[in-house]
């Protein structure tokens, strides 16, 4: 996770994070303020909540259970300044119908200037996220 451009207390978004082990690298990070994890897969999320558990209660990092094309911010939930996707089929081409779904509901839970990456560049390619 050495690619992502990071600032000081930077507010990370993954999708489809699976059992947690990028996120888990993202939290480490003394330059991360905070990652979410998300997965459409309880399964999946359940796996990352035991692995995460010490980064989860430092409260450097959470997960949610949501599929990228559902994801909305909670109350009093703050923005995101960076995003990424590895292997998500809704951001990779693999769903374009959903994939634009999610880039609607990326574009309206983080700021302006945030930065959209996903898996098939070198090392990562970046997607403009739709903005109104």
């Amino acid at each position: 996770m050495n690619a992502l451009p990071r600032q000081p207390h930077t507010r990370v978004l993954e999708i489809g994070c699976g059992p947690g082990v990028a996120a888990r690298a993202v939290a480490a990070r003394p330059d991360t303020g905070y990652i979410l994890a998300i997965d459409r897969s309880a399964t999946a999320i359940a796996q990352a909540r035991a692995a995460a558990a010490d980064e989860i209660k430092s409260g450097r990092m959470s997960v949610r259970q949501v599929a990228a094309e559902d994801f909305v911010l909670q109350a009093h939930e703050e923005p995101y300044d960076l995003v990424f996707a590895v292997r998500v089929g809704a951001l990779d081409g693999r769903h374009p119908e959903a994939g634009q779904r999610a880039l609607r509901r990326i574009a309206l839970a983080t700021k302006a200037d945030t930065r959209l990456f996903v898996d098939g560049g070198d090392p990562l390619r970046e997607l403009p996220t739709p903005r109104s």
